[in-house]
């Protein structure tokens, strides 16, 4: 496969498609990567290009190096490994694991949501998903919508009762936004499971949980999104890379 030669540099293709072979298990913890060579001949471009996409990947502790011996896959004893740094990558998540609806997208009244979403009315439209990775579910995510954005999904059946699939809320909600989707404003925090938590995960009421929320916004700064996912920590890894700006 030919890394493309676009906007995107052909280091990034490289540790992209990397990255997701890896997050994806066809290289598990502590398993070798083909050599510098082997992958210049697949993606058709230098070893330096290699060179620096594996920098990409022990910057972001997914990979390291042994000189004279080559570069091997970071254990992450058996959990989700996920690394943020992008929309993009948020999206990406359709790429490696299932989502398996639990409750269907309904319209609802919710003045908490509704007021973290910036709206005029308390009407929102709520999906509880769990999502799946290796058979193994490792987070319950309950998305709401802004009423006018919701309508634009309640037909589908990836977001229906019993609704399943590869595929994410925000990717199929992007496509039906008169504006793209350019932030998601995050907080991370500890929690523990609420009976339908524990009964979607398989886990203990009051179990410790990763709670991770989520507001995105469209290019015009309005808020199109609130996710709040519930995420069990023996089975997730949670990564972010944060550089310097240049000057």
């Amino acid at each position: 496969m030919k890394a493309e030669r676009g906007a995107e540099p052909a280091h990034q293709v490289v540790s992209r498609e990397l990255r997701a072979a890896i997050t994806g298990g066809d290289y598990r913890g502590g398993a070798q990567l083909p050599t510098e060579t082997e992958l210049a001949q697949r993606y058709r471009v230098s070893r330096q290009t290699v060179r620096r996409a594996f920098q990409d990947l022990v910057a972001d502790g997914m990979v390291y190096r042994v000189p004279g011996r080559g570069t091997f896959v970071t254990e992450s004893d058996g959990r989700y490994l996920r690394h943020h740094g992008s929309i993009e990558d948020l999206m990406n998540l359709s790429s490696d694991t299932t989502m398996e609806v639990l409750v269907p997208l309904h319209r609802r009244v919710d003045i908490g949501a509704a007021s973290r979403l910036r709206l005029d009315t308390d009407i929102v439209y709520t999906v509880a998903f769990r999502r799946i990775h290796d058979g193994v579910p490792f987070v319950l995510t309950t998305v709401h919508l802004p009423e006018h954005i919701g309508e634009h999904l309640i037909d589908l059946p990836e977001v229906g009762a019993g609704g399943t699939g590869s595929h994410t809320v925000i990717g199929l909600l992007e496509p039906r936004l008169a504006d793209r989707i350019v932030e998601a404003a995050q907080s991370i925090t500890v929690a523990r499971a609420e009976a339908d938590i524990a009964e979607g995960l398989g886990c203990e009421r009051d179990h410790p949980m990763l709670r991770v929320d989520r507001l995105y916004s469209d290019a015009t700064g309005r808020a199109v999104d609130l996710s709040v996912s519930y995420f069990l920590p023996e089975h997730y890894t949670y990564r972010v890379t944060l550089r310097r700006n240049a000057r």
